[in-house]
C-alpha cells in the first residue's frame, strides 16, 4: 500500500506505508517525526511511551529537539588552547602500553571562554571506515546550501519530500534496517533492497545512525546529482540511472571530488587528513571511481567537529541538522554504550575496519582484527552532573591488534567521563562539629 507523504512547495511524493527504522543506534530526537517526516521517530517515540513493545531509550536521548544545537555559536571563534599536559598524562594513562596504536583528542568546552584540551598522537591517521559517512553527509548538506544560499524552508522541503529509490548503488551491504509499518505498528528487519523508498531525511539518518552502507551510497549518488543539477535537482529514478550510465568515467570522477573533496577544502580541511575517496558499497565503487584513498587524522576530525558546535560547518542551519543527526536516541554502542554516559546526551559516529588471519583453523572475531583492528569514534557529550553542565568533545582512533575494541572504546567512555566528573565535582560539605 502507499501512502501520500506531507509535501511543501506542491511537491506530491509517494512512499512506501513501512518505516524503515535503523536497529542499531538511532538519531535524530525522538520528537522530530512532525517536522522531518522521518518515520521510525514516532516508533522509538510510541516506544518509549510503552504503546508498543521495545527497548525503552536511555535518559540521555530524551532531550527534546528544540534544545539540541550548536553550543559555541554567538561566541568568539573558538581557538584550542595550548596542550593541558596534566590533562594529556591522565588520558594517555588510560591507554597502557599499547599507547602509541591510539590517536586521541578531548577538548573541554564545560566553560567555553577557557576551554582545555588533551591530546595524545593527535595527528594519528588511517582509514576510518564509517566516520567518512560524516564526509558524505557534508557533501549532501553542502550542495544543498550552494543550490538555495538564502531559503532554508526550500533546503527543509528538499529533505522532507524528496524520495530516494535504491538501486544499483546500493549494492551490497550487511547492515540491517528495521521496517516499521506505522499504522499495523509491525516491525521487521533486513538490509535494504532495491526499491526501498525514503525521504532524503530517512536516508541520512540511516546513514548516520545504523551506518547503513547502502543507505550512505544513495545519499552520495544523489549529492552528486544535486552538486550536477543544482535547483532542477530532483531527477527522477530513471534520469538519474541514465546519468550515471551516460556520462564518462573521468567526468564522473571529477564530480564525485567536487562533491566531496571541495567542501572539505572550502572549510580549510587539507585532503592529505581528511578525504572520503570512494562509495561505501561494491557497485557504488564499480559506477564511480573516487580517485582516491579514504582517510582521516584525530586533529582533522576533531576540526570538523568543533566547527559544528560553532555553527560554522556550511552554515549555522547545516551544523544544527549535523548534531541533531548524530543524536544517539537507541541502543548505544562502542565508546557510546559506557555505562557511564547513561544520563548524558551523546553526539556519536563510529567505524570500524579488522582483518583476521586464520590460525589453527580459527578465525579472531569481530573487532579482534590480528592483521588490522581499527576502531574509531566520534563524540560530542553533554551531561549534568553536580549541576555542572559538562561539555566535551572526544575524538579516539585506534588499531590495537587483537583485543575487542569495540570493548576498549566502551571502557574509555567510562573513563573519560569519570575524569571529566572528577575534574568538577563539589568538594563534600564539611561535617558539622560536635556540640561542646
Amino acid at each position: 500500500m502507499l501512502i501520500k507523504l506531507p509535501t511543501r512547495f506542491g511537491l506530491s511524493v509517494l512512499l512506501a506505508t513501512s518505516l524503515l527504522v535503523s536497529d542499531g543506534s538511532h538519531a535524530y530526537p525522538v520528537d522530530g517525526y512532525p517536522d522531518t517526516g522521518i518515520r521510525r521517530l514516532e516508533g522509538a517515540r510510541l516506544t518509549n511511551a510503552g504503546e508498543i513493545s521495545g527497548q525503552k531509550l536511555a535518559p540521555g536521548a530524551l532531550a527534546p529537539t528544540a534544545s539540541i544545537r550548536p553550543r559555541l555559536t554567538g561566541q568568539p571563534p573558538l581557538v584550542l588552547p595550548a596542550e593541558d599536559a596534566a590533562l594529556s598524562a591522565q588520558v594517555k594513562g588510560l591507554l597502557g602500553e599499547r599507547a602509541d596504536d591510539y590517536g586521541i583528542a578531548l577538548v573541554d568546552l564545560t566553560t567555553p571562554s577557557s576551554p582545555r584540551y588533551a591530546e595524545h598522537n593527535s595527528d594519528f591517521r588511517h582509514n576510518v571506515g564509517s566516520v567518512g559517512k560524516l564526509v558524505a553527509a557534508l557533501g549532501y548538506f553542502q550542495a544543498l546550501a550552494d543550490a538555495w544560499p538564502d531559503d532554508l524552508a526550500r533546503r527543509e522541503a528538499i529533505l522532507r519530500d524528496t524520495p530516494i529509490v535504491a538501486s544499483g548503488f546500493a549494492h551490497s551491504d550487511h547492515h540491517t534496517v528495521s521496517f516499521f509499518d506505522v499504522e499495523a505498528r509491525a516491525l521487521t528487519r533486513r538490509t535494504i533492497q532495491d526499491g526501498d523508498t525514503g525521504s532524503v531525511w530517512e536516508y541520512l539518518d540511516w546513514t548516520l545512525s545504523v551506518s547503513s552502507n547502502s543507505a550512505a551510497a544513495m545519499v552520495m549518488r544523489d549529492a552528486m546529482l544535486l552538486r550536477q543539477f543544482g535547483q532542477q535537482y530532483p531527477l527522477s529514478p530513471d534520469a538519474s540511472e541514465q546519468f550515471f550510465r551516460d556520462t564518462s568515467s573521468r567526468e564522473l570522477t571529477a564530480l564525485f571530488q567536487r562533491t566531496f573533496w571541495e567542501p572539505l577544502t572550502r572549510q580549510g580541511f587539507s585532503l592529505d587528513q581528511l578525504r572520503q575517496g570512494s562509495f561505501f558499497t561494491r557497485e557504488g565503487k564499480r559506477r564511480v571511481n573516487g580517485g582516491g584513498s579514504s582517510h582521516a587524522s584525530v586533529n582533522a576530525l576533531l576540526r570538523f567537529v568543533l566547527k559544528i558546535e560553532q555553527g560554522i560547518l556550511v552554515d549555522e542551519w547545516t551544523s544544527l541538522q549535523l548534531k541533531r543527526l548524530l543524536y544517539l536516541t537507541d541502543r548505544r554502542i562502542r565508546y557510546a554504550s559506557s555505562p557511564a554516559l547513561r544520563s548524558a546526551a551523546v553526539y556519536f559516529k563510529s567505524g570500524s575496519l579488522y582483518r583476521c588471519s586464520y590460525k589453527d583453523g580459527k578465525r579472531c572475531g569481530s573487532y579482534k582484527g590480528d592483521l588490522q583492528n581499527s576502531m574509531n569514534s566520534v563524540a560530542i557529550i553533554e551531561d549534568d552532573y553536580q549541576g555542572t553542565q559538562l561539555h566535551y568533545v572526544v575524538i579516539v582512533l585506534s588499531n590495537v591488534l587483537g583485543v575487542n575494541s569495540a570493548v576498549e572504546h566502551q571502557r574509555l567512555g567510562t573513563e573519560i567521563h569519570r575524569l571529566m566528573q572528577a575534574y568538577y565535582a563539589q568538594p563534600a560539605a564539611a561535617e558539622p562539629s560536635a556540640s561542646p
